[in-house]
């Protein structure tokens, strides 16, 4: 992993999930992140315990931090964290809504004292929209953002089966935070950096959202298949699995009748011919692959799609992706063994994975209560 960011403090007052993304990349690029851990700590860790006693949500985002239990409504707690703050590059939090200004931390007041720092408040719905007060969770705004309408099967909405609104929150948050401190190198001053669950999900919305808008229409719930290419859809085969198959230009249309379908009257002419004639034809489309897909097992059809060039995936389940051949781990330690996760995606050249650690609550309590003490203090 990159040691870019090797001499940047970040102090994150976080709990749950789109903060703890943000700077658990941070800490993948070297950052030195401290955790600040209510008392209790951070509610994520007891969301479940099925790696070795620690849940799994805190595992995936907390590795490579040194956290600190404090109490900030205690006077002598929050003068620690102000310490904290004074020596950081960057400050990230994302409690409740209007939390950080009451406890003394908010961005426009920490700005005015240390105009070299960089904020980043990470919310539900922005600090100053209509529902600014409104407390979100990922689920919550799948719902408000439309999402939930567009997912699942046609008889009823669902959720995205991982929290995409806080990690598209966290990961713009991440993605800001660099922009800072490159600027930063050039001007000397940090930045006001906000982001929300809402903003980040209307983001990955705006095609249905330009659907809706400018065809009077959203797409429909539609399962595993894609409202506005055909075929690119689930198709069951021989021995019962699914595989997803996906064409997006008449040339791979014409490939994939004469290879696959072994059907090359329907490369060109008829029904089928280009993809608005496909979508307009679904049903029957759907049905002729149906019939010729059932003659192979999954086996079967991977090697002969896989011949054809034509681009498939199986639906696999999470114990397959568990024994994916593509599938690359990292080692962690955690306060209760080895665990191991994917790697971070971004595979950088001269760059090795290097092991790291998941902090024990308050795991560093005394030793940053000791740097951080005020001076003068024994």
């Amino acid at each position: 992993m990159s040691n870019a960011l090797k001499d940047i403090l970040v102090v994150a007052v976080e709990q749950a999930v789109a903060a703890p993304y943000c700077t658990s990349r941070l800490a993948d690029a070297g950052a030195r992140v401290i955790k600040v851990e209510r008392s209790g700590g951070d509610f994520a860790r007891g969301y479940d315990d099925v790696v070795n006693g620690e849940s799994a949500y805190f595992v995936w985002l907390n590795r490579g931090k040194e956290s600190i239990e404090l109490d900030i409504k205690q006077s002598d707690d929050a003068e620690i964290l102000q310490r904290m703050i004074a020596k950081a590059d960057v400050f990230v939090q994302n409690l409740a809504p209007g939390a950080a200004k009451r406890g003394g931390f908010g961005a426009k007041e920490l700005r005015e004292k240390y105009p070299q720092l960089i904020t980043c408040d990470i919310s539900g719905y922005s600090s100053d929209g209509p529902s600014c007060d409104m407390k979100a969770y990922d689920m919550l705004v799948q719902a408000e953002t439309g999402m939930a309408s567009i997912t699942g099967s046609p008889d009823e909405p669902g959720r995205v089966g991982v929290s995409v609104c806080d990690i598209a929150a966290g990961m713009y948050a991440h993605a800001a935070i660099l922009l800072a401190l490159m600027e930063r190198e050039q001007t000397g001053d940090g930045k006001a950096i906000e982001t929300s669950l809402f903003d980040g999900m209307a983001d990955w919305m705006t095609v249905p959202l330009l659907h809706q808008d400018y065809g009077g229409k959203a797409p429909e719930r539609m399962g595993l298949r894609h409202p506005s290419v055909a075929p690119y859809a689930s198709f069951e085969t021989k021995n019962g699995e699914l595989i997803v198959i996906s064409i997006q230009n008449n040339r791979e249309w014409a490939q994939f009748a004469r290879e696959v379908l072994e059907r090359p009257d329907l490369a060109e002419e008829g029904p089928y011919k280009d993809n608005i004639s496909r979508v307009a034809n679904r049903e029957a489309l759907e049905a002729d692959i149906s019939e010729v897909f059932r003659r192979y097992t999954r086996e079967e059809l991977s090697a002969k799609l896989l011949a054809a060039r034509v681009a498939f995936g199986r639906v696999n389940s999470i114990e397959d992706l568990s024994n994916h051949e593509d599938l690359r781990r990292m080692e962690l330690d955690t306060p209760h063994g080895k665990a191991h996760i994917p790697v971070p995606p971004a595979r950088i050249s001269g760059e090795a994975v290097e092991a790291m650690s998941v902090p024990g609550l308050g795991e560093h309590n005394q030793a940053l209560r000791n740097e951080f003490k005020a001076e003068g203090s024994s």
